[in-house]
């Protein structure tokens, strides 16, 4: 058996400093709960925070949190695939967009639900993920603005999650300056500049933030207590709000060196072993999670002396030197993940989630 904590406490912590931070900004803010792939026993912690909005990138995800909440504010956060066109004007308030057909079938399908969708437009700023280019912004506007049921709420752009580039004032600006020129020319106010996620919070702390950024979505630093701008942490936020722990189904003393010829291993990798491992014995734990729940490299154990020697599917082997710790079958070991290793662990449902 393998399970995954969430500490409440931690998590309000920062959801309390973010919220200030933000306030004493003039800045509106939504969670990103992305990463907690639409589970309710961690949603509903979320939602005991009372935020004002949610966002998610999965239709089937604002689903859950509607059936918790109906009246939360929710934001579905990428470009919407023709299929969900129906749900996401059913399960979403907001969502974000750069394409002018899938628009279209927004508005046609909430006339047919009786409904205003909101829309953000996506602005490319040299990301290269979504966005609607900036020398067809005008023209795009234009076509969007008269869509009947179709409310435009706010121009937005992406930044850093696909090659890194980072966000600066001067990009900010060039977002704030397009607002200007589309209100002007078409005489429709743009209540929402969403220009912000934890990549940008450090502009906040240095004041460089242009003033007109008024939104944000923040999901890394809220449950990470990281600084996605340089990797590192913030010292007045908390860390390791999630723990994995992974059951161990088999520990004997057995050589670190193979025997045999060495070819492929499943994954398509021939590995390469440590010298030093030649004549070595050491303690090695199997646990109960694999390749198929959680990628090896996202994982840290919080015992030092753990260290990972091999992963297949279904998996992971650790080396546990002399297991000072008198570890036995059925014990579990801890282990803090990074954003991305949460992410596909909360993915699986061979994992158990537990508040703590």
């Amino acid at each position: 058996m393998a399970f995954i904590t969430l500490n409440k406490s931690k998590l309000l912590y920062n959801y309390r400093y973010l919220d200030d931070l933000f306030s004493k900004s003039g800045v509106k803010w939504a969670v990103v709960a992305k990463v907690l792939c639409g589970d309710e026993t961690f949603l509903k912690e979320v939602l005991d925070m009372n935020p004002s909005q949610i966002c998610d990138s999965r239709v089937s995800n604002l689903k859950a949190i509607k059936s918790l909440n109906p009246d939360i504010e929710t934001i579905y956060i990428k470009p919407a695939p023709n299929g969900s066109i129906d749900e996401i004007v059913e399960y979403a308030d907001i969502s974000f967009n750069t394409d002018l057909e899938t628009i279209k079938l927004l508005s046609e399908e909430a006339f047919k639900q009786n409904k205003i969708h909101k829309i953000v437009i996506m602005v490319e700023l040299g990301e290269l993920r979504e966005g609607v280019i900036r020398e067809d912004l005008t023209e795009f506007y234009k076509q969007v603005i008269n869509l009947p049921n179709i409310k435009i709420i706010g121009l937005g752009t992406n930044l850093t999650c696909m090659y890194g580039v980072l966000p600066n004032q001067d990009k900010l600006i060039q977002l704030s300056l397009y607002k200007e020129l589309l209100e002007l020319k078409f005489n429709h106010p743009i209540p929402y500049l969403s220009g912000g996620a934890s990549v940008t919070i450090p502009l906040i702390l240095n004041d460089s933030m242009p003033k007109t950024i008024n939104h944000f979505r923040i999901g890394e630093t809220l449950f990470m207590g990281t600084n996605a701008y340089d990797g590192g942490v913030y010292e007045n936020l908390k860390q390791n709000i999630f723990e994995l722990h992974a059951e161990i189904i088999e520990l004997y003393e057995k050589p670190m060196m193979p025997e045999g010829d060495i070819g492929i291993n499943m994954t398509g990798e021939k590995v390469e072993f440590n010298p030093e491992w030649e004549n070595s014995v050491n303690y090695r734990a199997i646990i109960d999670l694999g390749l198929l729940d959680i990628d090896s490299e996202h994982i840290t154990p919080v015992w030092k002396e753990v260290e990972l020697v091999g992963a297949s599917s279904d998996m992971i082997v650790f080396d546990l030197g002399n297991n000072k710790r008198g570890l036995k079958v059925g014990d579990t070991i801890p282990f803090h993940m990074d954003y991305m290793g949460i992410l596909r662990i909360m993915n699986s449902n061979y994992v158990t989630k537990i508040t703590v």
